[in-house]
């Protein structure tokens, strides 16, 4: 697993880092993070959060980097609040620093994998379905932290607790190797 941030995304987070007036600490998911940590090869344009601290750091963020902004129209790259979106209650005790060496302003903080894939759960769409494939493939999932993840600290939160419970079973099942002894 490597946190390095390559380019086109260092070059981007160097400049938000440049233009923010005030430290944010950005809780990050998705696409970006997959790439980031596990060398996901499907290419995305957007860093997807779900939590800027502190709050007020928010508005200025999305000044700077939100999509049709300037510099994300320069850099073809933008950040993207997740408003719909149902994680783990706990994840912010697993979040992993991803900040590249020399920011001053700018903290990015990574879901860790289990909280990424129960993040998807709810939408399951193709390219989520195919995420979670590829962390299957690399060896970065546990089958018992997902289960155990997803009735402590998920299902209580869920819209539809049984359709989230069969498309997690469903996702093991295909995914990691079928039902457990």
């Amino acid at each position: 697993m490597s946190t390095r941030i390559s380019d086109p995304w260092r070059s981007f987070l160097s400049e938000v880092d440049r233009a923010l007036t005030k430290s944010a600490e950005v809780h990050c998911l998705g696409g970006f993070v997959l790439c980031v940590l596990w060398a996901l090869p499907r290419p995305t344009g957007d860093i997807d959060f779900i939590e800027i601290r502190p709050d007020t750091a928010g508005d200025e963020l999305m000044k700077i980097a939100g999509e049709g902004t300037e510099l994300g129209e320069k850099h073809h790259l933008h950040f993207h609040r997740v408003t719909i979106a149902t994680y783990p209650d706990g994840y912010e005790s697993r979040l992993i620093d991803i900040t590249p060496k020399g920011f001053r302003r700018l903290r990015l903080k990574a879901l860790e994998v289990h909280d990424v894939v129960l993040a998807k759960l709810s939408r399951n769409s193709s390219r989520d379905r195919a995420d979670v494939e590829f962390l299957a493939k690399k060896g970065a999932l546990d089958r018992r932290v997902l289960k155990k993840r997803f009735e402590t600290e998920l299902r209580p939160y869920v819209h539809n607790e049984a359709r989230e419970s069969l498309t997690l079973q469903l996702w093991l099942d295909e995914f990691l190797g079928g039902r457990e002894k």
